[in-house]
């Protein structure tokens, strides 16, 4: 760990982001260079203390996961990020690793989206970050750990995770889920993450491996989904794509037409805050 180092490109990453890039109000006041140390903390989910000890040469040896917070705090590169974990005395994260790391343009999309239900996910189906609109609307999907990160390995082996969808569309979205997992299988070659998971299913779900034997390909979500909720029940919402290629990452964007009665769905739920847990 190259503590002298690393706390000079912290320093100068922080330093080179604005309160605009990061979507946090300026302030008529405000006189710091790029970013406080308590905001990018912030932005890290962990403590200002900790944070500003690593960035004066006094802290302890971070872990490769709050690496990967810092990372995604200071939106870094993946030349960045793993330039950060070798000055901290890490090896380069791996495949795996490098795509949870979301991009500094779409870390910038999300960060203007705060009003709006938003999230990030990976080609595995896990969400990888939300906006706080999108956890009042869907729950926090970044809480889950191990194979259950996957939407597809909750929806066939945790009969709650069904409830988000009117059960008449749940046969639709089950091959929806299946169809985006057999593509990523066969982009790893029936290897790493996505075989790890499809393995599992079909030792655990006799409906998955019915579902994964029809081999389909190429569907995909139309633009209008119903999500139920159980506060303000079933919204209709229009569900925007748009896709990182180089880290084979969507971002989700859920909007409703003006004026309707899922709108004002959507504005109660930005009072309600966070009901799904």
């Amino acid at each position: 760990m190259d503590r002298a180092q690393l706390a000079d490109f912290l320093r100068t990453r922080r330093q080179a982001l604005q309160p605009e890039d990061v979507g946090l109000p300026r302030g008529p006041r405000r006189r710091a260079e790029g970013l406080r140390r308590e905001e990018v903390a912030a932005l890290c989910g962990m403590s200002a203390d900790y944070y500003s000890r690593i960035e004066q040469q006094r802290g302890p040896h971070p872990s490769e996961q709050m690496l990967a917070a810092i990372a995604r705090g200071l939106h870094l590169s993946l030349s960045e990020r793993d330039h950060l974990f070798q000055l901290a005395g890490h090896a380069t994260p791996q495949r795996l690793l490098r795509s949870e790391h979301l991009s500094p343009g779409i870390m910038r999309v999300l960060d203007r989206l705060a009003d709006t239900p938003a999230q990030v996910m990976s080609p595995h189906g896990e969400t990888l970050r939300q906006t706080q609109p999108a956890i009042a609307l869907l729950g926090d999907e970044t809480r889950w750990t191990g194979l259950a990160r996957s939407m597809l390995y909750r929806w066939f082996t945790e009969p709650t995770a069904r409830e988000i969808y009117p059960e008449e569309d749940h046969p639709m979205h089950g091959r929806i889920f299946t169809a985006q997992m057999r593509q990523t299988y066969a982009r790893e070659n029936g290897r790493g993450r996505s075989a790890e998971i499809v393995d599992a299913l079909l030792a655990a779900s006799p409906e998955f491996a019915t579902v994964w034997a029809d081999h389909e390909v190429g569907m995909t979500h139309v633009d209008r989904k119903r999500i139920r909720h159980p506060e303000v029940g079933v919204l209709e919402l229009y569900c925007q794509t748009l896709l990182d290629p180089d880290q084979s990452q969507t971002l989700l964007v859920f909007t409703a037409a003006p004026g309707s009665e899922s709108y004002e769905k959507l504005q109660l739920l930005s009072v309600l805050g966070d009901q799904r847990i």
